[in-house]
């Protein structure tokens, strides 16, 4: 399954360009199979840094408020969490920490 991680490169005031590149060196670090883009704007300028999650047949995240110097490891774990669900549908995001206060939507897949 193809996994993808978008991350918004041109976020006020963040580095997301770095934070997709320390997010594919500790996905590869964690043999994750994901594919990280990044994207010129994802529209969610209230909120920077944005990262969203998606996979065929699975339902998307959209993050926002990501702190790029803070929030890599509890987006890794997410990572895991998104990776091992069937259907993308996560019940307890409690192993991401932070970043579940972070989720601005889920869109169904």
């Amino acid at each position: 399954m193809m996994h993808r991680i978008v991350v918004c490169s041109t976020c006020e005031g963040t580095d997301g360009k770095g934070f997709a590149a320390r997010l594919r060196v500790g996905l590869a670090d964690r043999s994750m199979e994901f594919t990280v883009q990044d994207h010129d704007c994802m529209s969610n300028c209230g909120r920077p840094l944005s990262v969203a999650f998606s996979a065929p047949g699975k339902a998307t995240y959209l993050f926002g408020d990501i702190d790029p110097m803070v929030d890599l490891e509890d987006t890794l774990a997410f990572a895991a969490l998104y990776a091992a669900c069937a259907d993308g549908w996560i019940e307890d995001a409690r192993p991401a920490g932070r970043l579940r206060h972070c989720l601005i939507g889920r869109v169904p897949g």
